[in-house]
């Protein structure tokens, strides 16, 4: 056995499955943003050479992950599971863009959370013994989201200070046995966290009771403080969720003010892009944990990183039925070797 379980919601790898590469395909906007020079490939008019933006959002993927497997210097082929997902209606990005590849799937859905869903299964499997390699993909895209989740984009409706502006963009990951720089030396799997919200333009807020949960349980399973991590890092919180994750985690008696990170204040400059209460999207952790937070943990910059994905656990009938808006968040242990 090779891996063990910790606590309630947890497994600590007494051999640790490594990130041996990673990729980022970003639109437009992410370009322009504070963390634009760090993706690997862009597009001015975020279609990515295709007609429609649900086939864009497929090839963002497709060229995430063709980038990840040539820097792993890997063909599709030495690849024994692919673990993909987004936003949309049955998974169509991950379906149509990931097919040429011919990789046995796993098609996932944890909403904005999926990356690290995608990551903690991989990481599972490698440790297990089940492949050397595994694939891990995730994308949105802000078009197919506000097509999918809210109005399209010809209604020209008025954005309330708490939503969040999807992240166009895909994060791929290959996760094996082979020594990198990082290494996945444990996990927390996330539970449904319900707080009867039902605002689905206030994300934030029905996020950050699941974020806070499962770092709660991430640090009581592993008998850690917070500032044992370097940084611990939420998906798309954004600045309404991150105040609230603060006041969650006060009233559990923690403070991880001083080491709280979040990628979708991070992708965007508020300021001066018009993003409201920031980034979301499942593009959103998985490109920011590519592009910028994987290098400052291969640098040594950071040794010890607790990345947790946040994702808002709605679809267009749970909306249109009036059912609440539950949250969901996944961490994911990353340290420097």
């Amino acid at each position: 056995m090779i891996q063990k379980t910790k606590g309630v919601q947890s497994i600590a790898f007494s051999e640790s499955p490594y990130i041996m590469s990673s990729a980022t395909v970003v639109g437009k906007k992410e370009s322009e943003g504070p963390l634009g020079k760090y993706f690997d490939m862009t597009d001015s008019e975020n279609l990515f050479g295709e007609e429609t933006w649900e086939a864009a959002e497929g090839t963002m993927q497709k060229e995430a992950c063709t980038l990840a497997l040539g820097k792993a210097k890997l063909t599709p082929d030495k690849v024994r599971y692919l673990f993909g997902g987004d936003l949309l209606r049955q998974g169509i990005a991950t379906s149509m863009g990931l097919e040429s590849f011919q990789i046995p799937l796993f098609g996932l859905f944890g909403a904005c959370s999926t990356s690290g869903e995608a990551l903690a299964l991989a990481s599972m499997c490698v440790a297990a013994g089940y492949g050397e390699h595994m694939l891990a993909v995730t994308s949105s895209h802000f078009g197919t989201a506000e097509k999918e989740f809210r109005f399209p984009l010809s209604y020209a409706n008025q954005r309330p200070l708490s939503a969040q502006w999807t992240v166009t963009g895909s994060g791929a990951f290959v996760v094996g046995n082979k020594k990198s720089h990082v290494r996945i030396t444990g996990i927390t799997v996330g539970k449904i966290v319900d707080y009867g919200l039902k605002d689905s333009q206030n994300m934030g807020a029905c996020m950050a009771p699941a974020a806070a949960d499962t770092i709660a349980v991430n640090l009581s399973d592993f008998e850690r403080q917070s500032d044992e991590y370097s940084r611990i890092v939420t998906g798309d919180l954004g600045y309404v969720g991150q105040s609230i994750l603060f006041d969650l985690m006060r009233k559990k008696g923690l403070d991880i003010m001083k080491n709280h990170m979040d990628c979708g204040m991070t992708i965007f400059d508020q300021q001066t892009q018009d993003t409201h209460a920031g980034g979301s999207g499942c593009g959103c952790a998985a490109t920011t944990l590519a592009a910028y937070i994987l290098p400052k943990i291969e640098k040594g910059e950071w040794k010890k990183v607790l990345f947790v994905p946040t994702g808002a656990l709605m679809s267009t009938v749970s909306f249109n039925e009036g059912e609440s808006v539950p949250g969901i968040a996944h961490g994911i242990v990353l340290e420097h070797c």
